[in-house]
C-alpha cells in the first residue's frame, strides 16, 4: 500500500471514529434526556396520587363538626331502641361508679383473647385508695377455644381456686363475707343486670359449643361450684366500663371512657331519664353507664376514601364496623400499606416492579406505621430499615422515604381528628361542649382514655388533643382533660365489683 493510501485510510479511520463518538456522546445525551423526562413523568405521577390522597383523606374542621353532630343523632337514636341505629348505646346496668370509699378485698376476672387474668385488690376507702394487689396471667389452650363451654369455664374456675389459695395475710376478707368478682367478658354479650349477660357471639379466635345465648356468669358461678370456690360475680362488664370505673376511682370528674387500640369504643355516663328504651325503675343515682359500641357508627358524612372502602369490601365484615376501621389500631397500617401500593401500581414509586410483599394484606402494622411517622432521623433510616424488612425494598432513596412518612402522617391525623370528633359528639350528647348559659362556670370534665394507639402513637394521640381542643375553642377547652387510664379491664372490673357490692348497703 503506498503512502498516500495508507493516509487517507488513517483520516477515513478517523472520521468513522469521530462519527462513533459524536453518534455515542447524542445517545448518551438522548437516553439522560430520556431518563430524566421518565423521572419528570415519575415524580408528575406521585404527586398527582399524594394530592388525591391528601384531598380524599382531608377533615375540615367544619366536616368534623358534622360527624359529631351525626354521632349525637345516632346516639339518640340508640337510646331510643332503634333497631336500626348506628350506634346501639347498650345498657350496662352500671348504676354506681367507684367514689373512693371503697374497703375490702375484691377480685377480677379478665377475659378478652388467648390469654386471661386473675388480680385481687385490697382497697382502704378514702384515705388509702388502693392498699395493694396481685394479678396473674394465665393462657387459654387451643384446644380449649374450640371445645365446649363446660371445659373451658371449669379451666378459668380452677386457675381463678389457685389464685385465690394464695392469698396471703396483707389481703383480708371481713369476717363472714364471700368473695366477690369483677367479670370484664370482652365479646358480645347482650346484658340483662349487673351481674348477668348472654353471650351473642365468640369471636377472636373461640368457636365453643352449647354457650350462645346462655348466661357467662351462670356457666362462670357453676364452674366456681364444681372447684367448692365460694365467690359470686357482682359486675359483669366489659373493658371500655371498667376503664370509666377506674379513672373515675382516681378522678371524680371522669364522664366518658374511650378505648383506642386494636379496636375502639367509648362508654360514658348517662343520665337514666334520658334512656328512653329504658322500662325498669329507674337507678337511686339517677345515671347509667352506657356502652355506646360506636365501632359501628357509620354516616355519609365519614370522609370514605377508595382504600377504605376496598379494606372494608374484602374485610370479614363488609359494611359494619367503619368508623372503627377508619381510626384504630387494627386497620391504620393497613391504609397506609394500600396507599402505598397505589402508588407503586400508578407512579412506580419503588421502581418498575411493584414489590411482591407490598401486595400482603396487613403485611404493614401499626407499630410499624408509628415507627417510620416518629422517625425524625435526618435520613430517616428507620423508615429505610421498614421499607426493607416489610416492603422488601433494600434501597429506598430520600425523597421515597419522605413520601412515605408523609402518607403514614396523612393517615394517622385523619383518624385522630375523626376520633376527636366522635368525642366532641359525646361531650355534645352531655351538653359540655358550650358554656354554660347566663355565664355560670363552666364545670371540669374529664375523659379517660386506654389502648395502644392512644399510649404509644404519640403523634396520634397530640393530633387528638390539638382538634379536641380546636373544636371545643378556647374557653370551654380549658375545662376539659384527657388523661391515660391504664388497666381498666383488670383492676376497673374489681372497683366495680366493690361498688356493686352486695355489702354495699352495709358500709
Amino acid at each position: 500500500m503506498g503512502k498516500a493510501a495508507a493516509v487517507g485510510t488513517a483520516v477515513a479511520v478517523g472520521a468513522a471514529v469521530g462519527v462513533a463518538v459524536v453518534l455515542a456522546r447524542r445517545r448518551r445525551r438522548k437516553d439522560a434526556e430520556l431518563l430524566d423526562g421518565a423521572a419528570e413523568e415519575r415524580k408528575r405521577k406521585v404527586g398527582a396520587v399524594i394530592e388525591d390522597v391528601e384531598r380524599t383523606l382531608s377533615t375540615p374542621t367544619a366536616l368534623l363538626r358534622g360527624i359529631a353532630d351525626a354521632m349525637v343523632t345516632e346516639m339518640e337514636r340508640g337510646l331510643r331502641g332503634d333497631i336500626h341505629a348506628a350506634v346501639k348505646m347498650l345498657i350496662t346496668y352500671v348504676d354506681n361508679l367507684p367514689t373512693g370509699n371503697e374497703q375490702g378485698l375484691f377480685y377480677a376476672l379478665d377475659l378478652g383473647g388467648t390469654n386471661f387474668r386473675v388480680l385481687r385488690v385490697q382497697l382502704g376507702g378514702k384515705e388509702k385508695r388502693v392498699v395493694r394487689q396481685q394479678y396473674n396471667e394465665v393462657s387459654i389452650p387451643p384446644h380449649l377455644m374450640v371445645g365446649t363451654s363446660t371445659e373451658l369455664f371449669d379451666f378459668i374456675a380452677a386457675a381463678l381456686s389457685k389464685f385465690v389459695e394464695t392469698e396471703g395475710d396483707d389481703f383480708h376478707l371481713p369476717k363472714g363475707r364471700q368473695r366477690e368478682l369483677g367479670f370484664t367478658f370482652s365479646f358480645p354479650v347482650n346484658q340483662t343486670s349487673i351481674s348477668s349477660g348472654t353471650l351473642i357471639k365468640w369471636t377472636k379466635g373461640f368457636s365453643i359449643n352449647g354457650a350462645i345465648g346462655e348466661d357467662v356468669v351462670s356457666e362462670l358461678s357453676k364452674a366456681m361450684e364444681r372447684q367448692g370456690l365460694d365467690m359470686k360475680v357482682t359486675a359483669l362488664v366489659n373493658d371500655t366500663v371498667g376503664t370509666l370505673a377506674g379513672g373515675r376511682y382516681v378522678d371524680n370528674d371522669v364522664v366518658a371512657a374511650i378505648i383506642l387500640g386494636t379496636g375502639t369504643n367509648a362508654a360514658y355516663v348517662e343520665h337514666a331519664n334520658a334512656i328512653a328504651k329504658w322500662t325498669g325503675l329507674l337507678p337511686k343515682s339517677g345515671n347509667m353507664v352506657i356502652n355506646t359500641e360506636w365501632g359501628s357508627f357509620k354516616s355519609e358524612k365519614l370522609p370514605l376514601s377508595e382504600f377504605d372502602k376496598a379494606m372494608d369490601f374484602e374485610s370479614l365484615n363488609p359494611g359494619e364496623q367503619i368508623y372503627e376501621k377508619m381510626i384504630s389500631g387494627m386497620y391504620l397500617g393497613e391504609i397506609v400499606r394500600r396507599i402505598l401500593l397505589k402508588l407503586a401500581h400508578d407512579a412506580s414509586l419503588f421502581g418498575d416492579v411493584v414489590p411482591p410483599k407490598l401486595e400482603q394484606p396487613f403485611v404493614l402494622r401499626t407499630p410499624d406505621m408509628s415507627a417510620m411517622h416518629h422517625d425524625s432521623s435526618h435520613d430517616l433510616n428507620i423508615v429505610g430499615v421498614k421499607l426493607k424488612d416489610i416492603v422488601g425494598v433494600a434501597d429506598t432513596s430520600l425523597e421515597v422515604r419522605y413520601i412515605a412518612r408523609h402518607i403514614c402522617d396523612i393517615v394517622a391525623e385523619r383518624a385522630a381528628r375523626l376520633a376527636a370528633a366522635g368525642i366532641f359528639g359525646i361531650l355534645k350528647k352531655l351538653g359540655r361542649d358550650k358554656l354554660p348559659r347566663g355565664g355560670g362556670k363552666m364545670p371540669r370534665t374529664s375523659i379517660a382514655l386506654d389502648g395502644g394507639l392512644y399510649e404509644h402513637y404519640k403523634k396520634f394521640s397530640s393530633c387528638l388533643e390539638s382538634t379536641l381542643t380546636d373544636l371545643l375553642g378556647e374557653d370551654v377547652s380549658s375545662s376539659v382533660v384527657t388523661k391515660l387510664a391504664n388497666d381498666g379491664s383488670g383492676i376497673g372490673a374489681a372497683l366495680l365489683a366493690a361498688s356493686h357490692s352486695q355489702y354495699a348497703e352495709v358500709d
